[in-house]
């Protein structure tokens, strides 16, 4: 079977993450948001994967190379300008017209559902397309459908505003397309599925179904969804693992927990799951770790510090006494002593914070930025002209 996975965006609303990487490369629990996917992709059957790339596309190819460590075989086809996301696929039609029909998907997507079924469920029907569909209580940022009986789509509308919300019934951004669709979408073009392409179908009289499904999906566009996708992914964790050798003086592990290599963990610190430790770490005497949070590797956290519900990557040193509270910290971050981050903070790459230093909810802290001791930071830090590429 036969995929095309979207991966060209910028993801704008993912900076300061996006800024260093493109986003299917973002970690989450200790690997590629778009490592996860592939694996899904494999253990459902398809191996035989194009790959659409734009935004530092290259950073992608060099990581996966040709899939085969995975047991996948990756094509890349490259767009050198914005072909929006059903001309990106429409950009790799000779790697895609030799079937009858193929799995869309996009590069951010952590799903559990079982593509397979929605295959079959496609060859059982007479559309020429159909969306895996789940209910959200607020679809404002997704494509809404309003589905029949027999499951046909017959209207849709993208990213309502309020007053527009017709339906719940939410597209999750994963299709699978007869091939002939490709002879719909114009070459060269930005053309969109949700924006131009499905509702033109169906003013053409084309039958496109929906596939509810009960397994879970999410997207990372924002730091909300992936702090989400972070959340429910540690759920599925059901025992505690541990790999390589902990150091435990003292301490104590509340389950489930996956700790990866070596491993230390100081005197009366608690790790409380579900949370991931990553190779290397050092968590000093009297910490809290979790729940719902992930460490990457070579982390450090200083004496009688907390980090619950949050995500921090490779490399991040945290000093004594802090409190990190549901925010995501990327590589290569040192903070201070005494700080205090809260709640939805994204801290760039090799962000430098002071001792005694206060980042308030929601602040986006741009990467190499430098905080000065004693500061309270209540707005974003973005630098002009940062250089992506």
């Amino acid at each position: 079977m036969k995929a095309c996975i979207m991966c060209g965006g910028e993801g704008t609303r993912l900076r300061p993450l996006t800024l260093v990487r493109p986003k299917p490369l973002i970690p989450i629990l200790n690997k590629p948001v778009f490592q996860h996917l592939l694996e899904h992709l494999y253990s459902q059957g398809f191996t035989d994967i194009v790959v659409t790339l734009g935004y530092k596309g290259k950073m992608l190819e060099n990581f996966f190379g040709d899939g085969s460590f995975i047991g996948v075989s990756l094509t890349y086809v490259y767009e050198d300008v914005r072909l929006g996301t059903a001309g990106s696929v429409k950009n790799a039609e000779k790697h895609l017209d030799d079937c009858d029909y193929f799995l869309v998907g996009a590069g951010d997507h952590i799903t559990r559902l079982n593509l397979r079924e929605m295959f079959r469920f496609h060859d059982s029907h007479d559309g020429i397309a159909t969306i895996a569909v789940t209910c959200v209580s607020d679809p404002r940022e997704y494509g809404i459908m309003d589905v029949s009986s027999d499951f046909r789509i017959l209207r849709f509308k993208e990213k309502p505003k309020v007053g527009e919300i017709f339906s719940v019934v939410t597209s999750t951004g994963i299709y699978v397309l007869d091939s002939e669709i490709l002879d719909w979408i114009p070459p060269r073009e930005e053309f969109d599925f949700a924006k131009n392409l499905f509702p033109m179908l169906l003013e053409e009289g084309e039958k496109i179904y929906a596939w509810f499904s009960p397994q879970m999906w999410s997207d990372i566009g924002n730091p909300e969804s992936y702090l989400s996708a972070g959340r429910w992914m540690l759920e599925s964790m059901n025992q505690t693992t541990i790999s390589g050798n902990v150091r435990i003086e003292g301490a104590r592990v509340n389950g489930p927990v996956r700790m990866e290599g070596e491993v230390s963990l100081g005197r009366n610190s608690r790790v409380v799951g579900p949370s991931m430790i990553g190779e290397g770490c050092i968590i000093e005497e009297s910490s809290l770790i979790g729940p719902y949070s992930s460490l990457g590797s070579s982390c450090v956290i200083g004496k009688n510090s907390s980090v619950i519900s949050s995500h921090l990557f490779q490399r991040v040193e945290i000093g004594r006494n802090c409190r990190i509270s549901s925010s995501i910290l990327d590589e290569d971050v040192e903070v201070g002593d005494g700080c205090v981050i809260e709640n939805g903070a994204v801290i760039g790459k090799g962000v430098r914070i002071g001792e005694n230093s206060v980042i308030h909810s929601g602040v986006k802290i741009w990467p190499g930025v430098e905080i000065k001791p004693n500061s309270e930071i209540t707005s974003d830090i973005i630098i002009e002209g940062f250089n992506t590429y």
